[in-house]
């Protein structure tokens, strides 16, 4: 039975039973209904969001359920904000959506952090997987490759290496 992240670090089935995809475990890791005013259920919704720009709150959420996004500088690492810019979304009457990059690269890192909680085991253990050199990665640390496009494409690849027991 594939098992899904839950926020709190605890990873539990899908209701249904049924596995869920990468798109609704981002969505719900970005706080779902509590924060975004449409559901997101495919890829191409998801891409509709992201285009319009994910809600500031979504980020919050993001980044108070994530604890290490709140350590160093991951948050600029993961997802290309400052924890001052952060702190001026929350300050901020009218919180503005992120822009495009912003919410692409935010989306990306839910979908990760649900991927590596599946791998890990918990989303604790995920956390900590991000800070240390893996060997897969050139003995990079994972967090230090998100910064781009290759490189977070090398982190999905190595978690899914894992997953089946390929450690190539």
């Amino acid at each position: 039975m594939v098992m899904t992240a839950a926020v709190s670090g605890a990873v539990a089935p899908r209701a249904s039973g049924q596995p869920e995809n990468d798109t609704i475990r981002a969505y719900r890791l970005l706080g779902g209904g509590k924060t975004m005013k449409q559901p997101v259920r495919t890829a191409l919704e998801a891409h509709d969001l992201i285009v319009k720009g994910i809600p500031s709150k979504s980020l919050l959420h993001l980044v108070e359920g994530v604890h290490v996004l709140a350590t160093g500088d991951v948050l600029n690492k993961a997802i290309g904000i400052s924890i001052r810019t952060l702190q001026r979304h929350k300050a901020s009457a009218k919180q503005k959506p992120l822009s495009t990059e912003q919410s692409s690269r935010a989306w990306r890192f839910a979908e990760i952090i649900a991927q590596a909680t599946d791998v890990m085991g918990t989303q604790e253990a995920a956390e900590a997987w991000l800070l240390e050199p893996a060997m897969g990665l050139g003995n990079r640390r994972p967090i230090d490759l998100l910064s781009s496009t290759a490189g977070t494409e090398a982190v999905e690849n190595h978690l899914t290496r894992l997953e089946y027991g390929v450690y190539v």
